[in-house]
């Protein structure tokens, strides 16, 4: 698999972390710039990378378990590993320009 392949399925799976919604602040975590990397080994193993907007999140889990739901719905069978990092911290210029948007910013 070349890595355009794989840059293109890593796009896949970012659009499908597109519908996972912070349940905070009903906005979706890609659009709240929660996702730092994803990275896909060709065969069926997915990584991602992502935070939090605040490291006492009271619902990380639930996030968390979002992501790997998300994911498995279209590729079932794959291994999701989901590393939370809080270096670099999040911040509001992590937020894409819609997200931006609806957040009033």
């Amino acid at each position: 698999m070349t890595k355009e392949e794989i840059t293109i399925f890593e796009l896949e799976v970012l659009d499908l972390l597109k519908n996972v919604m912070d349940p905070e602040i009903e906005i979706n975590i890609v659009d709240l710039g929660l996702i730092y990397d994803i990275t896909y080994d060709g065969d069926k193993k997915i990584d991602v990378e992502m935070t939090f907007s605040t490291p006492s999140c009271p619902l990380g889990e639930t996030i968390v378990n979002s992501v790997k739901e998300a994911i498995k719905q279209k590729h079932a069978g794959f291994i999701i590993n989901v590393e939370v990092v809080f270096d670099p911290p999040w911040t509001t210029a992590l937020v894409s320009q819609e997200g931006k948007e609806l957040l009033g910013l």
